[in-house]
């Protein structure tokens, strides 16, 4: 079945995760263009900022406080969505928690609260979404990682819970397409981003967090984001995330031994670990963009582009090209050199 999206500027958008990093920052684009917003976080003073500031600029925009973790919580979403705007045309499974420590390290309290919000916030989104995109059609998105395929060392947890969306997510679609429903379901892996990711994540290091490059700005994802909300695509890697995902596949064992010689120095910052205020159980300080990166920050992605827009990419390709062969190629006789 062909599924048609519409734009944005005619889109109700449900968005969890919206008051913090990449759901902020696709918050406020997608409002711009002039899409009605339905804002999804636990933190309520946060929405209600957000909510207000889009408001303000011409936007419309609904906050409703929710845990992801919580179905009754994300069932009252939609039906909220529902009964403000009359409809949903793309639902955004943006939420997300992490932790930082060697598996043995973690509590399993904290390893299941991980698996509550990361893994079954998307099932209750897809869950509370699907019964309304399967009336009307529409986009279901949700947000794993470049740790989706490769798993990496002191984020165990984290990473086995974006193999489980992928899983989750890769066979959803498959279901839902035998159904013929006009639903395009994508899953957008994102490389390491710069947002408060680091300051919300449970800390057991000796050290702070800290991302291994290369690290992209939230705007590359949040442009990827509001792609797939009118352009149906299967899944989407954002940054450079397919050559390790690629190494990892071809020689899984050499990829072993880079991850051990590597992956555990980069995660680490030289300064000693602080105490702080996480968001794993609890809203933690929010409407920030980006986070407390100290390295550089690539504000886009070529290979992100090239993979969403093939046909152009060909067309540029062919144009250089042509150029190099018109530049390199030898002159008529006569023609002045």
């Amino acid at each position: 079945m062909s599924i048609r999206l519409k734009p944005l500027s005619d889109q109700v958008i449900v968005l969890t995760g919206a008051t913090s990093g990449i759901g902020l920052v696709t918050a406020r684009i997608a409002a711009e263009l002039g899409a009605k917003m339905v804002l999804a976080a636990r933190n309520t003073e946060a929405l209600r900022r957000l909510a207000e500031e889009i408001v303000h600029g011409g936007g419309e925009a609904l906050a409703a406080p929710t845990d992801v973790a919580n179905w009754n919580q994300v069932e009252r979403l939609a039906e909220q969505a529902i009964r403000h705007f009359g409809r949903i045309d793309t639902w955004i499974n943006d939420a997300g928690v992490s932790i930082y420590g060697r598996i043995e390290q973690v509590p399993l309290r904290d390893q299941r609260r991980l698996f509550e919000t990361n893994f079954w916030g998307v099932v209750h989104g897809c869950m509370a979404a699907l019964p309304v995109l399967r009336k009307n059609g529409g986009a279901l998105i949700n947000i794993g990682s470049i740790v989706s395929d490769r798993a990496i060392p002191l984020q165990g947890m984290y990473s086995a819970s974006k193999h489980a969306v992928q899983g989750f997510t890769d066979a959803l679609r498959m279901e839902v397409e035998k159904d013929g429903a006009p639903i395009s379901i994508t899953l957008i892996k994102p490389s390491a981003i710069d947002t408060p990711f680091l300051e919300h994540a449970r800390n057991y290091l000796q050290n702070e967090p800290n991302f291994p490059p290369p690290v992209y700005s939230p705007e590359t994802v949040a442009e990827t984001i509001l792609h797939c909300c009118t352009h149906p695509e299967r899944d989407v890697t954002v940054g450079g995330g397919k050559a390790i995902n690629f190494l990892g596949k071809l020689a899984p064992r050499l990829m072993d031994r880079i991850m051990e010689a590597r992956m555990f120095d980069w995660q680490k910052m030289p300064k000693s670990a602080r105490p702080r205020s996480d968001n794993l159980f609890q809203a933690g300080p929010d409407l920030s963009e980006r986070g407390p990166y100290e390295g550089h920050v690539l504000e886009g992605s070529i290979t992100t582009k090239a993979a969403l827009h093939p046909l152009l990419t060909f067309a540029l390709a062919v144009g250089a090209g042509m150029l190099v062969a018109g530049l390199i190629a030898p002159r008529p006789n006569g023609v002045e050199k």
